[in-house]
């Protein structure tokens, strides 16, 4: 079973590349935004916890996000793999999964980083803005999402070279590029 995190800044193209993953690898694909989201529109006690840290920019509450990954993750399994997209943004957090994986007789084989210019993603994101209608895609929601990623999320390429499981990928070209680029360092792992 091949566990992979999927990391990146916002707007890195790391839910394209996930749908294009769990089509090629048949992997089950955990998006925190996306479960996020889900439980935002179903207006549950969580969903409106999760709201107000997502209406600042902020990142959700390790606490949270673990419970949440969990039981996402005992319901999609066994299967051939996991991408885990979102998730960890932060070292405890990585601790966290390590240990989740862990208590499951499992493990991450691999972090896959999407590596975009800042540049690009504020690009990108504003014009994901225009067609999605995400309230939290415009321009200073973006910068404060920026500034978090760099500020504590940024820490985890560390991390993750030293746990020898870091591989970083050009994220930018055509997605065929891109894909293939992520899809030739899966084949190794």
């Amino acid at each position: 079973m091949k566990n992979i995190v999927i990391f990146g800044a916002p707007g890195s193209g790391k839910g394209t590349q996930s749908d294009l993953l769990v089509k090629k690898y048949g992997f089950k694909h955990i998006s925190t935004g996306d479960v996020l989201r889900a439980e935002i529109k179903q207006g549950s006690e969580l969903g409106n916890t999760a709201k107000s840290f997502i209406d600042k920019g902020q990142l959700i509450p390790d606490e949270l996000m673990i419970d949440i990954l969990a039981a996402t993750y005992d319901a999609l399994c066994p299967c051939e793999g996991v991408i885990f997209d979102g998730f960890p943004r932060t070292i405890p957090q990585a601790e966290a999964l390590k240990k989740m994986l862990a208590e499951r007789q499992t493990g991450v084989c691999g972090m896959l980083e999407l590596d975009v210019p800042e540049e690009m993603l504020m690009e990108r994101l504003i014009n994901r803005g225009k067609t999605s209608g995400r309230a939290d895609d415009n321009a200073e929601t973006i910068k404060k999402r920026l500034d978090v990623y760099h500020n504590q999320t940024t820490p985890l390429i560390e991390w993750y070279e030293k746990e020898g499981l870091r591989h970083k990928v050009k994220g930018f070209g055509s997605l065929e590029e891109i894909n293939d680029a992520l899809c030739a360092v899966i084949d190794t792992l």
